[in-house]
């Protein structure tokens, strides 16, 4: 008897990491450390500043790479992206299982963003990609393939937006060929964090 309401105190248990935001974040931070990469969920401020910066004039699909617990993918949609246009690419397999729990109506799939060429349909047109990925942590050949895919997929106005904890430059900036580039800091998000734009077309 006592083993049995051990086991279901287990089971309880692990729901509850899985449906809380905080607890899930932790647990994949502790799990997979690379690819988590931030100490916290990002705020809904941060996910404001970097969705104000998506274009909603132009036609073309919305990328996000790294939706995590989804605060970033809300401020998208709040910001006017429709539902169809939006697709999350998310490596971790515990938040993907959320993100479709919480967006059913989204395209999530559950994938590196390292190969992101072929995870989207052949000659799909890309108005924007929202980066969360801890690009100073990934393995730097994994960091080379998800920059050259910015730079190879985006086409015209399209542009990529990425935020950082590091408030300096970063060393990854200097492999990408960006005509445009601009940045600001987000002081109220904690920690403080830094939201980059990038376009490539000429």
């Amino acid at each position: 008897m006592v083993e049995t309401w051990c086991r279901n105190g287990f089971v309880r248990l692990k729901k509850t990491v899985r449906r809380s935001r905080p607890l899930m974040f932790v647990n994949e931070l502790v799990n997979q450390p690379k690819f988590t990469g931030a100490i916290c969920p990002s705020s809904r401020k941060l996910g404001r500043y970097m969705a104000k910066h998506i274009p909603l004039n132009h036609d073309g699909v919305v990328i996000e790479l790294g939706g995590g617990t989804g605060v970033i993918t809300q401020a998208i949609l709040d910001h006017g992206v429709p539902a169809d246009k939006l697709i999350v690419i998310e490596f971790s397999n515990v938040f993907a299982q959320h993100l479709r729990r919480r967006f059913p109506h989204l395209t999530i799939i559950n994938g590196n963003a390292a190969d992101l060429d072929a995870l989207l349909p052949p000659g799909i047109r890309i108005n924007a990609i929202v980066s969360s990925l801890p690009l100073i942590s990934l393995p730097p050949e994994v960091r080379s393939r998800v920059l050259h895919h910015w730079q190879t997929l985006l086409k015209d106005e399209g542009r990529a937006i990425q935020f950082t904890y590091n408030l300096r430059q970063t060393q990854w900036q200097g492999a990408l060929k960006a005509c445009h580039y601009s940045s600001e800091i987000v002081w109220t998000n904690v920690p403080p964090a830094r939201v980059m734009t990038f376009r490539f077309a000429a």
